[in-house]
């Protein structure tokens, strides 16, 4: 699996951008201004190895069609939960750029429909509602890639 948002963080890192909330959110921003919409996707392509790949926090649909220039069947699956879920899910996570307040969740989430997380959630093959346990959405998720795997792309 490739996590995107690591490699923000070692830009970031590259760059002496702070890892809070703002440093990483800005240039997040300031990545697509200077590489244009698929600069997360570019920089995490490099650390992608097999014929399968599990890219975790695509934010837009250009990221999307970026990775079907380069692998032969690209899915999309959304994992969604409720907004006050996600907000607890996140202050409980413990990372730096996690948001302290509503107010900083709030913004995050408006940062990132603004590059088109919205999109790409409105258009995946498959949706997992994440209400329950991570334990519960493990489980659907690795349902969806043994179907995926074995051939039935949907459903």
């Amino acid at each position: 699996m490739v996590v995107m948002g690591d490699a923000v963080r070692e830009e970031a890192l590259k760059r002496g951008v702070p890892l809070s909330r703002e440093g990483l959110g800005s240039l997040m921003l300031r990545l697509r201004e200077e590489l244009g919409p698929t600069a997360v996707a570019k920089l995490s392509l490099a650390k992608a190895s097999g014929d399968a790949v599990v890219f975790e926090g695509v934010r837009s649909l250009a990221e999307v069609e970026f990775f079907k220039g380069f692998f032969d069947q690209v899915y999309v699956v959304a994992v969604y939960a409720p907004p006050r879920v996600r907000y607890e899910r996140l202050r409980s996570r413990g990372r730096s750029d996690d948001p302290s307040t509503w107010e900083d969740f709030v913004e995050r989430d408006l940062r990132e429909l603004k590059v088109g997380l919205g999109d790409v959630i409105a258009l995946a093959d498959h949706l997992i509602v994440n209400t329950s346990t991570p334990e519960e959405a493990i489980n659907q998720a690795l349902s969806i890639l043994k179907r995926l795997r074995e051939g039935s792309p949907r459903g």
